[in-house]
C-alpha cells in the first residue's frame, strides 16, 4: 500500500529513531563499565594513574573533536558512525588481552579516537534528517530519548557485569563489551543520511574554518558553545569515579555494578524528562542545576547507599540539561557547519574534563572519594548564578 504524503515524515522519523535507539543502546551497552575502573586498581594503578589514564582519553578526544567533527561535514557523518565503535572494540580488547598501564593507555586513545568520530556526527545526523522530515522541532525530544537508550545500555550492561564477571571475569566481561561494539557498528550503517557530503565543493579544512567562523561573528552561538562544557564536563567526569565513591560506602566488590544501576536509572530518568522540558528558560535551567549541584554533595558526603539516591537524582538533572544545552545549540547553527560547530562544543568539554580529572586526582589523594564528589558540585553553582543573572 502506497503512504500518503502526511504519513510519509512520521513513518521517516519511526524509522530514524528506532535505528538510532538501537544504535545508542549497542553503543554504551559495555559490560566493561560497571568494572573497568577496578580491573585498573587490581592491576596495581593507584588513583594518579587511574585519573592519568582518564585524562588521556580526553586530551585524545580534544585533539580529535574539532577535526573530525569538521570531516563529519565534509564527508558521510553515517561512515564515522560506523567506524567509531570499531575503534573502541579494538580499545577493550587490549584492556582484557594485556592488562597493563601501556595497554590500558592505548585502549583509552583508541576510544577517544572512536568517541571523536560520533561526536558532533551523531547530532548533526539527527537535526538533519528531522528537519528533512519537518520535524525538527522533536530534536530535544529525540536526542533525550537516544541518550536514555544509551545509559539504558549502560544500566543493562551494569545488571549483567556482575553475573558476567562471576563466570569469567574480566575476559568475559571484555569480550561481551568488543561483540556490543561491533553491533554498534553494524546499526549505524542502517542510519539515513540524505545530505550531499560537502567535500567535493571544499574540503574539511575549509569547512572547519568556515563553522568558526561563524561562530566568532554570532554572539548567541558563542553563548550556547560555552553553556555545553559548563553543564556537561563535570559529571561526565566524575560518572568514572562513580564504582569508587560506591565502594567507599562500604559494601562488597560484587555488590558494586547493582548499586550503580541505581545512579544511572537516575540519569535515564533525566533523559526521558527532556521532551516535557524541552521549553525550560534560563532562569528554570539554573534552577535545575543548583538543586542538582546540592543533591550531588549531599548524597556523596553520606556515604551510604541511601546517599546513593541523591547522587542518582542529581544525575538524572545533570542529563536533562546536558540534552538541553545541545537542542540550544543546535536551534542557533546552520546544517552546513552543524558537526563543527558541535563538536567545537565537545572539544570545551574534554579541555575541561581534563581539568576536571586532574583535580579529582589532587583531592581525592587528600580526601576521600565522597569528599571529592562534594566539592565537584561548586562548578555548578557557580554556573547557576551566572545563568540567573544572565536571565
Amino acid at each position: 500500500m502506497t503512504l500518503s504524503p502526511a504519513r510519509m515524515p512520521a513513518t521517516g522519523v519511526r524509522r530514524l529513531t528506532a535505528t538510532l535507539y538501537s544504535y545508542a543502546f549497542l553503543d554504551d551497552f559495555i559490560l566493561l563499565y560497571p568494572v573497568y575502573a577496578l580491573l585498573f586498581s587490581d592491576t596495581g594503578l593507584p588513583t594518579w594513574q587511574i585519573s592519568s589514564l582518564f585524562a588521556l582519553w580526553s586530551v585524545t578526544g580534544a585533539a580529535l573533536e574539532v577535526p573530525t567533527g569538521a570531516w563529519a561535514d565534509a564527508v558521510s557523518r553515517r561512515l564515522l558512525l560506523s567506524l567509531g565503535p570499531l575503534l573502541t572494540a579494538a580499545g577493550f580488547a587490549l584492556w582484557v588481552l594485556i592488562p597493563s598501564y601501556g595497554a590500558f593507555a592505548l585502549g583509552f586513545v583508541l576510544w577517544g579516537a572512536g568517541g571523536a568520530l560520533g561526536s558532533g556526527a551523531l547530532e548533526a545526523l539527527v537535526y538533519d534528517e528531522l528537519g528533512r522530515l519537518g520535524a525538527a522541532g522533536r530534536y530535544a525530544h529525540v536526542m533525550g530519548r537516544v541518550r536514555a537508550a544509551g545509559l539504558v545500555g549502560v544500566v543493562a550492561a551494569m545488571a549483567l557485569a556482575g553475573p558476567v564477571f562471576a563466570l569469567g571475569g574480566y575476559p568475559a566481561v571484555g569480550a561481551g563489551s568488543v561483540l556490543s561494539c561491533l553491533l554498534a557498528a553494524a546499526t549505524a550503517t542502517r542510519l539515513p543520511e540524505r545530505r550531499t557530503p560537502v567535500a567535493r565543493s571544499e574540503g574539511w579544512a575549509t569547512t572547519l574554518r568556515a563553522g568558526l567562523a561563524d561562530a566568532r561573528a554570532d554572539r548567541s552561538v558563542r553563548g550556547a558553545l560555552m553553556l555545553i562544557p559548563a553543564v556537561g564536563a563535570v559529571w561526565g567526569a566524575l560518572d568514572e569515579y562513580t564504582p569508587l565513591l560506591v565502594r567507599g560506602t562500604g559494601v562488597p566488590d560484587g555488590t558494586v555494578p547493582y548499586l550503580l544501576l541505581l545512579i544511572w536509572a537516575g540519569a535515564t530518568t533525566g533523559g526521558l524528562l527532556t521532551g516535557a522540558c524541552a521549553r525550560l528558560g534560563r532562569s528554570g535551567l539554573a534552577t535545575l542545576l543548583a538543586g542538582a549541584a546540592l543533591a550531588l554533595a549531599a548524597g556523596a558526603v553520606l556515604r551510604t547507599p541511601a546517599g546513593l539516591l541523591l547522587v542518582a537524582l542529581a544525575f538524572g538533572g545533570f542529563q536533562l540539561a546536558t540534552v538541553l544545552a545541545d537542542a540550544r545549540l543546535q536551534a542557533r547553527i546552520g546544517d552546513g557547519r552543524r558537526a563543527t560547530l558541535t563538536s567545537v562544543a565537545s572539544l570545551g568539554t574534554d579541555v575541561a574534563t581534563v581539568v576536571v580529572y586532574g583535580a579529582y586526582g589532587a583531592v581525592s589523594s587528600a580526601t576521600p572519594h565522597a569528599t571529592a564528589f562534594a566539592w565537584a558540585a561548586l562548578p555548578y553553582l557557580v554556573t547557576a548564578l551566572i545563568l540567573k543573572a544572565r536571565g
